[in-house]
């Protein structure tokens, strides 16, 4: 391991890595991944005057494998931990998947006295399960078989995940081996357990309540083919629930943009970081 960890009040270990000078960027990672899965906007935007910090969540990544406090509340104290440790200040905090989920509790639980701007991509808010209150959502049922997916041969599984992730099984797609290869890698590293545990956490909270309390400027962008987190179950319905929401969709694109569309979400995240 090489790089940075902070301790939480439970005795996890957190690790992060923190690149460049400037105003300061956080990064919020999907599942079951970790902090690398940024590598391409971290570097891209430490080249352009910024500080670009990102932490594996815990049980992903180099993160310790905690057997408890996997769910969202825990993810958002983790963060609000490193804030603190590093007093990070008028930040601008980036989340994916649900990663987006862990920005959007960070705020409710935390405010945003340490925070200037939002940018959720391919986030999983308000709420991913179909219920009563929410029946254009995915059926409990499709998280069941993730779930048994995990507690099975989760190597394969993550292999055929990827494919969906980052739109590979299209016709026509043009999603390179190595992108789902790392993909697997990343999931690899990520506790059994807590990767478990954690698609409770990203299919069943519910953000209604957590986007109403955003008051600065944030960014929802989403592709229009994503096929893990549908974007007429989520980003539309976040963005009308966040006030002035700017929105960003690309049509055709997956879940794992932020790799297949890398330069383009770049370039409009860089715009509306800079904006």
């Amino acid at each position: 391991m090489t790089g940075n960890t902070i301790s939480t009040k439970d005795g996890t270990q957190i690790y992060y890595k923190d690149w460049g000078e400037g105003p300061v960027v956080t990064f919020s990672h999907g599942w079951p991944l970790n902090a690398d899965a940024w590598d391409g906007q971290m570097h891209f935007l430490a080249r352009n005057g910024f500080r670009v910090i990102a932490h594996d969540r815990r049980g992903h990544g180099r993160s310790t494998q905690s057997s408890s406090n996997n769910d969202m509340n825990g993810y958002a104290d983790d963060l609000a931990t490193l804030f603190d440790a590093l007093d990070l200040k008028s930040v601008a905090m980036v989340g994916h998947s649900t990663g987006g989920g862990e920005v959007a509790r960070y705020i409710s639980r935390h405010g945003t006295k340490r925070v200037a701007k939002a940018v959720l991509i391919g986030a999983v808010p308000p709420i991913m399960v179909k219920s009563a209150t929410n029946p254009e959502g995915l059926p409990i049922e499709v998280f069941d078989g993730i779930r048994a997916g995990i507690a099975g041969d989760r190597s394969q599984f993550y292999k055929d995940f990827a494919k969906a992730f980052y739109g590979a099984n299209r016709p026509g797609a043009k999603v390179s081996q190595g992108i789902l290869d790392a993909f697997w890698l990343w999931s690899m590293q990520c506790g059994q357990k807590n990767a478990y545990e954690c698609i409770k956490a990203f299919s069943e909270t519910d953000f209604t309540a957590d986007l109403k309390k955003f008051d600065i400027p944030t960014l929802v962008m989403h592709g229009e083919d994503d096929q893990i987190v549908p974007i007429h179950d989520s980003a539309k319905k976040s963005a009308r629930l966040i006030k002035g929401a700017k929105e960003i969709y690309y049509p055709g694109a997956p879940h794992g943009l932020t790799a297949t569309m890398q330069d383009r979400v770049n370039a409009d995240l860089l715009a509306f970081l800079r904006g």
